[in-house]
């Protein structure tokens, strides 16, 4: 297979890529207190690649404040439930069904609707090596990793967390 860069001249002969196939019995999951991810499948980012899992968060549970990412898509797929998102400075709830597409560079947060639990299946792409760093947040918040593990590894994980006041008046809404 050849892969075509941005001009006619330039090809690259790349490998194929083998089919992926995760049983959901073998996944891996990380938990931390308020939610577990299902680790369902990563790929080599220098590929295109991409990262899946799948996240169960209970009732009104936090999730990830605000931040963005430089190279990666973040994609959300609602399977049951509703999850209540930022995305610039528009909040909004998902419910089950719906499907949302975040850029790079868009400031976005997410969370388990008030009164409410959320199963919402994520996507990557690329990847970054995303499955480590849901390790690496399943262990700060579990108190075994200090939190400044987590701004440490902003540019190896492309997460980089912003300031939204939209956001914080969500959260407050919940208290």
């Amino acid at each position: 297979m050849t892969t075509t860069k941005n001009t006619a001249t330039t090809a690259t002969a790349t490998a194929p890529q083998a089919p992926v196939l995760t049983r959901s019995a073998e996944a891996e999951t990380c938990a931390d207190p308020s939610a577990t991810m299902t680790l369902l499948a990563e790929t080599d980012p220098g590929q295109g690649g991409f990262t899946v899992y799948r996240s169960t968060f209970s009732e009104g549970a936090a999730g990830a404040p605000s931040h963005f990412h430089t190279k990666a898509w973040e994609l959300f797929f609602v399977i049951s439930g509703s999850l209540e998102v930022l995305v610039d400075d528009e909040v909004t709830v998902l419910g089950a069904g719906d499907f949302l597409a975040v850029p790079p560079h868009t400031p976005h947060a997410f969370a388990a609707a008030p009164g409410a639990e959320a199963d919402v299946l994520c996507i990557f792409t690329p990847g970054m090596d995303r499955f480590d760093y849901l390790r690496l947040l399943g262990s700060v918040m579990r108190g075994e990793t200090p939190p400044a593990a987590i701004a440490a590894s902003s540019e190896r994980f492309d997460n980089h967390y912003v300031d939204s006041p939209a956001w914080r008046a969500a959260l407050e809404r919940r208290a």
